[in-house]
């Protein structure tokens, strides 16, 4: 008989068995009507239910047919153990779901390659140099000249292309005033076809487009865009559309699946990089990301290190410009930089330089509560087969061979494993995209594209079998190995069993020690983080950026800000080019007293009258900026300015000088010190700084006209963006984004919040899963040491002897997992490190919470058992026995 009809007879088993009952009964009248005799013809035909099993079994594939015995028994015994199986099922399915939502996650950012050909040849140039504090950092970024001689230096062997970070920036498809956000990137004009794209409408831009600098202004669509801003209309081809003053036409739509090579977000508009005018000949004008696309045979390293002679020999003659006072070290340090070749097949982005180290801790943290849950249903499962050894000792009595009772308990744990994953899909259908809106911030949420793919699905389908055998085994293995004489007459040995859940429990302990410890280091190093002092005040301030087509006057500058201050609600108001933890940053270098040599970079920042009050930091000598202070004659620097440049005293009436030109400086007083602040981002230290008026004069002494600056707006109100639209209406400028200042604040904070929070779920789930394990094995040792308890307290034991027995084994437990996790927990710092802020492993806190909060979690899981155990009544128990 063919397999396939073996196979088929599975589903119509029961007519199969009627057709063998009625084929040995026609085989029986046979006999009987030849004249034999029927009890005779019944002796020489055999055992008919021995007969009808083999025939069934030639008829059905027998491993089938028992495979879907076991699903059915298996199924009836999660059915008599609701609670028990409800319980593990719950564990795993968040376990499963919340390893499956960090893989979508981890996959997405870091894994997933680009919808582009050959993406396993694509690279990124990037550069090693050493930052103010003498750590080596990467960096990536590039001018164009730079990029034209290492383009030419593989050409014909490479296609090396300038692709810009993906900016948030204005645009307009009609009046100046219907401003919409979308983020653009510049794009050499091969690209696209390296890429191997192709346009859904219209073109892609061409290598024609990317030659001269400003004389092609086209943009392509992304798919996405167009979609959601056009509609999937065709005839958006055609259609102009504004980014400052230039005017764009739009050739063409890309092809669905390509949103960008910074992964993390997605490119709404490309346009080619010639259009970037101004940054074409600057050499240090960095903007642009360096990739290279490797031809078929070619060598990365061999490619790597002609460009690494065309890069030292570029910044060996960029050094020559500049000036004579900077130090050798840092001279022979940027001639001397490393050039690497990293892969770059998933996309390149600030995103995963940011997140890389958080996701794949949050995956291990992940993938310990799995383990733990894991442990809780092999204790359970454990229990289970012992409860059962009878049953299981039966059937090896009856010939029961040992795999079929491994197939027996692996396929109760498969069916657990599978409802588990089930649940556990939906879990990671919300969980996933929950935690990418944690990332990002309001104005400009993360964006990653999370499919339920063939890489998702047999992300879970792996995980299924992997749980299933990593919970399943044991038992499986233990019921197989049940020895039916002993367990038949009632001496199976019970402490073996007891001493692999104790280990199970032991484990579980350390993992959840393990999970704390690090969810203490990752709520001690957010809080610090975030309660450091600012040096200003961000509450009730309003972020007012505006972005104009022409430039506008200083005088205008200081209008618009005072019609804000004079709006009800509004306490005060000034200008500034930009604001604090903003993203923008500004360095320069500073002379001191005359002296004829550079002193270091300093953090500069121009700023209008007022705005130090506007902004709460404390004037701590001299004065304030008042209108007729100019660029070039007056400077505020704060505090740490003065300590490091003046060894601490009065810096009131001295002067500093900045770089002019290539061989000229001018010269500005200090009119005031103003109190340490910080700038960039949270971890740094309050770094010396120079404050400098908003006001500057043009090469023919008029007043600077502005394009760009920030109004800084102090509210009266606890809810300052209730007077978001107010402001706005009456600003008469062209506002390209307002919010509130502590959002800009909590933007620094991000990552860690999502670890603090993120870590500490995960501490919780891990202590409740460790105290049910805990209470589980307690109350099946007590339930399998009844008899022993009963025979101690016969014999006079008292209730606080048996209390400490119990006691005991908690005790023993708990030690030795808090042990090993603390062991594991100081060893993580060091893989943590670059995730903390101001945090030690030995920080007495992150041991004590812990130790406390576990040692509680176990005593609340032991109770029951031992009130259990104290209750015992010693006639009945060795009455039942």
């Amino acid at each position: 008989m063919s397999l396939v009809s073996r196979i088929t007879n599975l589903f119509r088993a029961e007519k199969v068995r009627r057709d063998l009952d009625a084929e040995i009964a026609s085989h029986i009248a046979e006999a009987v009507a030849e004249g034999r005799d029927p009890e005779e013809a019944q002796r020489a035909f055999g055992s008919i239910l021995r007969n009808r099993e083999a025939s069934y079994d030639v008829k059905v594939a027998a491993w089938l047919d028992s495979l879907r015995a076991d699903v059915v028994f298996g199924w009836r015994q999660i059915l008599k153990h609701r609670v028990a199986s409800g319980a593990a099922i719950l564990s795993l399915a968040l376990a499963i779901g919340a390893c499956t939502s960090a893989f979508r996650l981890i996959d997405a950012l870091l894994l997933r390659p680009l919808p582009v050909a050959h993406a396993e040849r694509l690279f990124f140039l990037a550069y090693e140099y050493t930052d103010k504090d003498g750590k080596v950092e990467t960096g990536d970024s590039f001018d164009y000249p730079s990029f034209r001689t290492l383009r030419d230096a593989v050409k014909g062997q490479v296609d090396v292309l300038a692709i810009s970070y993906n900016n948030k920036l204005d645009i307009t498809y009609g009046s100046d005033d219907e401003i919409e956000k979308a983020h653009r990137q510049y794009v050499s004009g091969t690209a696209f076809g390296a890429f191997g794209l192709k346009p859904a409408v219209g073109r892609l831009l061409t290598p024609d487009d990317d030659r001269k600098a400003g004389a092609h202004p086209y943009v392509v669509l992304s798919h996405d865009y167009w979609r959601r801003r056009f509609g999937s209309d065709p005839q958006v081809v055609g259609r102009r559309l504004k980014i400052g003053t230039l005017s764009f036409e739009i050739v063409g739509v890309l092809e669905n699946g390509f949103t960008g090579t910074d992964t993390g977000s997605m490119t709404d508009i490309y346009v080619p990089t010639m259009m970037n005018a101004q940054a074409i000949e600057q050499p240090n004008w960095s903007w642009f990301r360096t990739w290279v696309q490797m031809r078929e045979g070619a060598d990365p390293e061999a490619v790597r290190q002609q460009l690494q002679a065309k890069f030292h020999a570029s910044r060996e003659e960029r050094a020559k410009t500049w000036s004579p006072g900077v130090p050798k070290k840092k001279l022979e340090e940027f001639v001397n930089s490393r050039l690497r070749l990293d892969p770059a097949g998933a996309g390149v982005s600030s995103m995963q330089k940011t997140y890389r180290r958080a996701m794949l801790i949050l995956g291990l943290l992940i993938a310990l509560v799995l383990l733990i849950a894991c442990a809780n249903v092999a204790n359970l499962m454990t229990a289970q087969a012992a409860a059962r050894a009878r049953e299981m000792a039966l059937r090896v009595s009856i010939g029961a061979g040992r795999w079929r009772l491994v197939q027996l308990v692996l396929v109760e744990s498969a069916q657990m494993a599978l409802i588990a994953t089930a649940l556990g899909a939906l879990f990671a259908a919300w969980a996933a995209p929950f935690v990418v809106g944690m990332i990002g911030t309001t104005s400009d949420p993360a964006r990653l594209q999370l499919p339920a793919d063939w890489r998702v699905l047999g992300f879970g389908a792996a995980l299924a079998v992997s749980v299933t055998f990593l919970f399943g085994l044991a038992p499986a293995l233990r019921a197989s190995g049940v020895q039916p004489l002993t367990v038949l007459k009632g001496g199976a040995d019970p402490h073996s069993r007891r001493r692999m859940m104790h280990a199970l429990v032991a484990a579980q302990v350390a993992f959840c020690f393990l999970v704390h410890f690090v969810a203490g280091m990752f709520v001690s190093s957010f809080e610090r983080l975030t309660n450091q002092p600012f040096g200003f005040t961000p509450e009730r301030v309003l972020v007012v950026a505006v972005d104009l087509t022409e430039g506008l006057s200083m005088t205008g500058w200081r209008e618009a800000a005072e019609r804000v201050k004079a709006l009800p609600g509004v306490a005060t108001a000034s200008v500034s080019s930009w604001t604090l933890l903003g993203g923008s940053s500004w360095t320069d270098d500073v002379w001191v007293n005359g002296e004829d040599k550079n002193n270091g970079e300093t953090w500069m920042l121009s700023i209008g009258p007022g705005w130090i009050g506007t902004m709460r930091i404390p004037l701590l000598a001299g004065r304030d900026f008042r209108e007729g202070d100019l660029q070039s004659t007056s400077v505020l620097v704060n505090q740490a300015f003065a300590d490091l440049y003046f060894g601490g005293q009065n810096a009131i009436g001295k002067y500093v000088e900045r770089r002019r030109s290539k061989d000229t400086r001018h010269r500005l007083e200090i009119v005031g010190v103003v109190g340490n602040v910080r700038y960039r981002n949270l971890r740094e230290p309050m770094r010396p700084m120079a404050f400098l008026p908003f006001d500057s004069l043009d090469a023919k002494g008029n007043l600077w006209k502005q394009k760009n600056g920030a109004i800084l707006v102090r509210t009266k109100l606890d809810d300052e963006a209730a007077m978001a639209a107010t402001i706005r209406k009456s600003l008469g400028l062209r506002v390209s984004s307002i919010g509130s200042h502590v959002d800009l604040v909590r933007a620094h904070t991000i990552r860690e919040r999502m670890l603090a929070m993120l870590s500490v779920f995960f501490a919780v789930v891990a202590l409740v899963l460790a105290g049910v394990g805990l209470y589980g094995v307690l109350d099946y040792s007590v339930l399998q040491r009844r008899r022993e308890i009963g025979i101690r307290m016969a014999l006079g034991a008292k209730a606080e002897d048996i209390v400490w027995r119990i006691s005991a084994e908690v005790l023993g437990m708990l030690g030795v997992g808090a042990a090993v996790g603390l062991a594991l927990g100081l060893t993580s710092e060091r893989y943590l490190e670059a995730l903390l802020f101001q945090v030690k492993s030995t920080d007495l806190g992150l041991l004590i919470v812990p130790t406390v909060t576990i040692v509680t979690a176990a005593l609340l899981a032991a109770l029951p058992a031992v009130i259990r155990a104290v209750r015992i009544d010693p006639a009945n128990s060795l009455r039942a026995d």
